[in-house]
Order: C-alpha cells, then structure tokens, then sequence
C-alpha cells in the first residue's frame, strides 16, 4: 500500500530542511511513520495478513535505524522530530 501522491508531497513540505529536500532523515522517518501507522490499521482488520505484518516489521526497522542515526549525529534534531510525530524516545 503506497502513499498517495498528495500525502506523500504535503509531508516532505512539512518536514523538509530547506527546499529542494526529500531524502533527509526527517523526511523519511515522517513518510515512513505513516505507513507504518496505515499499516497498523490495516492489521487491525485483517489479523491473518501476514505478508502485510513482515512488511509492516521492516518498516518499523528502517525507521529505528533512521531514529538512532539521527539520535547519534544531531540529538536537537532527534528531539524535534519524535515531538513532532509523538513517537516514544530510547
């Protein structure tokens, strides 16, 4: 289940660090918290997917990884983006 084109484009406005950004730490952790969280809803409904649940738990890895090089290099940085996506800090 990809993102839709709108979303995908309003989140890399929303988290970008200057203008033509799409690739920086930030951005990708916010893409990929919304799948993860379209993901979970799905699983919420159809329990027995388990393809979707293996795609789901490699989501959420590369999202740590991203979290832990983002809390290496710049902890502000880290911060901001685990207060702007509510997600739960190490």
């Amino acid at each position: 289940m990809p993102l839709d084109k709108e979303v995908k484009t309003k989140l890399i406005t929303d988290y970008h660090l200057h203008e033509k950004d799409t690739g920086s730490p930030e951005v990708q952790i916010a893409i990929l918290t919304t799948r993860v969280n379209q993901l979970t809803e799905h699983l919420r409904t159809h329990s027995h997917d388990e393809s979707c649940r293996r795609g789901l738990l490699i989501l959420v890895g590369q999202r740590r990884r991203l979290l832990a090089y983002l809390r290496k290099k710049e902890y502000k940085r880290y911060l901001a983006i685990t207060d702007q996506l509510k997600l739960r800090r190490r």
